[in-house]
């Protein structure tokens, strides 16, 4: 029987190797991880006031948990099957907050039902993009608040980050000690208000440990493609960060020499904004697996 990890059970708000573990799970298990919203779930009502929102309990992630033979120098691979939400979201702005909050006067708060497939935003119908915002493991050394991405993952606000991907992290302290949070039932690139339709909700994900390989930073895979993900203090150095790895890496896996794939890259890869307004941006660079398949490489594996 596949395992359901409640948040009730444990929530973090930093991912840090001093953690202790809610759950142990066997490499290769499959596992259904229940989460708050990224404000707890204190916003109910478009009339609250916002005075009384406790800003020390946004992006919790339900976690950690420890997978077994994950040691330092390995890569977990994380298999996103499904993502259920709840029947509303929220959103919020602010003074100081997002890329408008210089031209918003005041905090307001907007509730959201979603019926149908559908979020209903005013008399608007928008299509659901259910995806994952905070999803990581844990950092070596100092912890990284679960409002920050980084190496580790964390709050990467990725749009693809979404049903039938497959995340691959860097693990870097035993047990990887893997959490996740902070639900979109949608999201434009770039999060520009600082959120999107925030939700709780449940994820049922597969957790498989990998040997051999090396990564700086997440890889995303999907049906379609792989994207390089990086996260940096401005969107010039995580693209160049991104653009670099993905370039090296095909360098590494291929017969062709950096000038080659750099053309290459600058024909048919794809450098997109992921959010512009968590303490460190992230940004993905995309590469389809057609053209993998011709050159016959595979970026992990």
């Amino acid at each position: 029987m596949m395992k359901t990890i409640s948040r009730d059970v444990g929530i973090i708000y930093e991912f840090n190797e001093t953690n202790q573990p809610i759950a142990t799970v066997a490499s290769g298990s499959t596992v259904r991880v229940e989460t708050y919203d990224c404000f707890k779930n204190q916003i109910g009502s478009e009339d609250m006031e916002l005075t009384d929102l406790d800003w020390n309990q946004i992006n919790p992630a339900t976690g950690p948990i420890f997978v077994e033979d994950a040691k330092p120098g390995d890569v977990l691979r994380v298999t996103i099957h499904t993502i259920e939400i709840d029947s509303q979201g929220v959103m919020l702005v602010g003074p100081n907050l997002g890329v408008m909050g210089q031209q918003i006067e005041k905090m307001s708060v907007k509730i959201l039902p979603i019926e149908y497939n559908k979020i209903l935003f005013n008399d608007l119908q928008l299509p659901l993009n259910k995806m994952i915002g905070v999803i990581g493991v844990a950092p070596s050394g100092q912890g990284v608040n679960c409002g920050t991405p980084g190496a580790h993952g964390g709050n990467m606000d990725n749009k693809m980050v979404t049903e039938g991907a497959t995340l691959y992290f860097p693990v870097a302290v035993e047990g990887a000690l893997f959490g996740l949070g902070d639900f979109h039932a949608a999201m434009g690139d770039g999060e520009v208000s600082i959120s999107g339709v925030e939700v709780a909700g449940a994820a049922t994900v597969t957790l498989e440990v990998i040997k051999g390989q090396h990564l700086e930073q997440p890889i995303l895979e999907n049906e379609e493609s792989f994207a390089q993900i990086a996260s940096a203090k401005t969107l010039d150095e995580a693209s160049k960060m991104a653009t670099q790895m993905m370039i090296n890496r095909l360098v590494e896996r291929t017969d062709m020499n950096i000038s080659e794939v750099t053309m290459l890259m600058s024909a048919v890869g794809q450098l997109e904004i992921c959010q512009v307004v968590d303490p460190l941006v992230t940004v993905r660079f995309v590469v389809p697996k057609w053209l993998l398949s011709q050159l016959n490489v595979t970026l992990i594996g």
